[in-house]
């Protein structure tokens, strides 16, 4: 398929201090778009100015929610250069997605060539800072204008870029984990496993719930009983328990994270026992009071490693150690920004350089 580049009048304004860098707040001055109809296939691909759509008041997506999307980075390396994180691997996940909600699968070269090449033109917009980063923005909506349940037969694709500033300003600060046993994020047969707009949606009056009595994430058990620990909101989440690492697998429930898979990467490399299981809200709590749990941490692209530091659940808080970041979980968030800045060598050729 041929790719048109379109031209560029007016730059925007890029933000001079980068530490005002917020997320997802700003973007970039080009994008990629490619649509697709069920008779004529993928076409009409270009990167183009940035700017809104006009979309028919009954497009399928504003009805029936079919959407996915994707979240990756780009980093600028201390001699200048840019390399993306995995890229590969989410744009395989996107297509697992549409696959899911019933959308067509992108051709994966042509989409990784497409984004490389939208992020060579937006270069200068990739941050210099100590933990800034290019995010980037793959997403399809389905446009087709129809009232009726069936998937669409017209789709529209498109990556957006956001310069981001530093996740943690102040310093890594381990969080404060809400339990929730009222709300299901998903469950076996749902879109759990899908990167689609719906599962975040669900999440939403949990997390405000949780914000307004001072917990920042929220962490769902499973459907059917609400028993099993399964992901936090945006991230998932691995347990350092009687010395070996424990997280919850992937059974169509929780989200293949990329974050989450490299993090087991390293920590087979490490020596660590993995076992992916089903463990308890029991375990948990008990866990944490009587030392067995000795560390916890989320993994997503946005935060790379969120240590917790303690988990609430019904009427009861416990901590975990002293409340501090624990030692291995600072070790991996190292070892992994260092592979992803270019400060350490990339022995598992995760990174694709421009």
């Amino acid at each position: 398929m041929k790719r048109d580049i379109l031209p560029l009048s007016t730059p925007k304004a890029k933000i001079d201090d980068e530490s005002k860098l917020a997320f997802g707040t700003e973007f970039t001055d080009r994008m990629f778009v490619m649509e697709f109809d069920r008779k004529k296939g993928w076409h009409s691909a270009r990167i183009q100015p940035y700017g809104p759509f006009s979309l028919d008041p009954a497009a399928t997506v504003l009805h029936y929610s079919q959407e996915i999307f994707e979240g990756l980075k780009a980093f600028r390396r201390s001699d200048g250069s840019i390399a993306l994180f995995r890229p590969q691997d989410n744009i395989s996940r996107f297509n697992r997605s549409a696959t899911r909600m019933c959308m067509p699968e992108v051709d994966e070269k042509f989409f990784l060539d497409s984004l490389l090449e939208l992020i060579r033109l937006e270069s200068d917009w990739v941050p210099k800072s100590e933990g800034t980063s290019l995010y980037i923005r793959p997403t399809m909506i389905a446009t087709e204008a129809f009232l009726g349940v069936r998937p669409a037969d017209q789709y529209l694709c498109y990556i957006i870029l956001s310069p981001v500033g530093a996740y943690y300003k102040g310093g890594i600060a381990p969080v404060k984990i809400w339990i929730s046993d009222h709300y299901v994020r998903a469950a076996h047969g749902g879109t759990g496993e899908a990167k689609t707009g719906g599962n975040y949606a669900a999440s939403l009056m949990a997390a405000k719930e949780a914000a307004e009595n001072g917990y920042d994430q929220v962490l769902w058990l499973d459907a059917r009983e609400k028993k099993y620990v399964e992901e936090v909101g945006s991230m998932n989440m691995i347990f350092l328990y009687d010395d070996k690492i424990v997280t919850s697998p992937l059974k169509g429930t929780v989200l293949d994270g990329i974050t989450r898979r490299s993090v087991l990467h390293l920590l087979k490399d490490m020596g660590y026992k993995i076992e992916e299981r089903a463990l308890s809200v029991d375990e948990v709590m008990e866990g944490a009071g009587n030392g067995r749990l000795k560390e916890a941490f989320g993994t997503g692209t946005a935060v790379v490693i969120s240590p917790v530091g303690s988990f609430c659940y019904k009427d009861k808080c416990v901590q975990l150690g002293n409340g501090e970041p624990g030692e291995l979980t600072m070790k991996l968030y190292k070892e992994l920004t260092d592979i992803q800045y270019g400060r350490q060598t990339d022995k598992h050729d995760w990174v694709v350089e421009l």
